[in-house]
């Protein structure tokens, strides 16, 4: 196992060097910081100083050659837009992506596993079509378009919630419900399918001839061995909500890294875009590799090979 966790670190090492150096490259596409961070009157000489100040004015192989020295020093730059250092800005971030998250990925999957398990037990049934439609129509929607409804209709019509920020704990309900969709409606048909075909072994018709109870046989029985596709899509969507907070942190301002990375794009903030997305590509690189080690933990038939 030890050697197995040490290829899947170094090829996660690999991929994270590559985008890095995507990063670093597509990030000084977007434009000359001098004019965001001068004022419009500047002259050229007032721009030209502040690039030979923050070292833009140098060709980027020489930026990159010196960007690569920096990290070996584990130096990551220095936010312009919050003079401090873009590390420990990012950090400051992500905590609150992390937590917004977990919760709305935990909750996503108790609930997809109720949901899901009982409407295998009846297929075709009210319960079963009804979850089926409500999963159906969460999987699709786009977060970004339930997003602003829930706005529209919880905040500006209603007066019920908040539109944006934090503080209190009505803050925290529709970020974590518009995250939510999109995981528990695609949990609930996995549950389901997994669920059905583990109802139909001949170990749950034994277990139902013996008179085991109902509950005990579908969530005893039959989920502990319906949990293993259950447990790698939860593990993909888990890294996507880390990396697909973005949308819904801009839309309801929530201070996490997903929008600090859009606010540091539309800055041109490079050290800080490089920042965060260092910290958003290891959290999820580390995030797939728990994944695997729970599912090797749960299906003992499962060897991971380093070769």
């Amino acid at each position: 196992m030890f050697g197995y966790v040490f290829k899947r670190s170094l090829q996660s090492l690999v991929a994270v060097a590559g985008l890095l150096v995507l990063v670093f490259f597509l990030s000084r596409l977007t434009g000359d910081p001098a004019y965001l961070y001068l004022p419009l009157d500047s002259t050229e000489a007032q721009r030209q100083a502040f690039n030979e100040l923050h070292g833009f004015d140098d060709p980027l192989y020489i930026q990159f050659g010196r960007y690569l020295a920096d990290l070996l020093h584990f130096d990551f730059g220095t936010a312009l837009s919050r003079n401090r250092p873009a590390m420990e800005v990012a950090l400051e971030a992500f905590p609150e992506t992390l937590k917004l998250a977990a919760i709305a990925m935990t909750l996503s999957l108790v609930l997809a596993i109720v949901v899901g398990a009982l409407a295998a037990t009846k297929p075709g049934g009210i319960f079963d079509r009804l979850a089926t439609t409500i999963s159906l129509a969460g999987a699709s929607a786009p977060d970004f378009w339930v997003a602003i409804v829930a706005i529209l209709f919880f905040s500006v019509s209603l007066g019920l919630l908040p539109t944006s920020g934090t503080g209190t704990p009505l803050h925290w309900i529709m970020p974590i419900g518009v995250l939510m969709l999109r995981p528990f409606g695609l949990l609930t048909q996995v549950v389901r399918g997994s669920m059905m075909g583990v109802l139909t072994s001949p170990y749950i018709k034994t277990a139902q001839a013996k008179g085991v109870r109902r509950t005990k046989i579908v969530f005893v029985h039959a989920l502990r061995n319906a949990l293993l596709p259950v447990i790698t899509v939860a593990g993909d969507l888990a890294a996507s909500l880390i990396n697909g907070a973005v949308v819904v942190e801009t839309i309801f301002g929530w201070p996490g890294i997903g929008k600090l990375m859009i606010d540091a794009i539309v800055r041109r903030d490079f050290a800080l875009v490089q920042a965060t997305v260092l910290i958003t590509a290891i959290a999820i690189f580390f995030l797939n590799i728990v994944i695997d080690l729970v599912y090797a933990a749960l299906d003992p038939r499962i060897r991971h090979q380093t070769a």
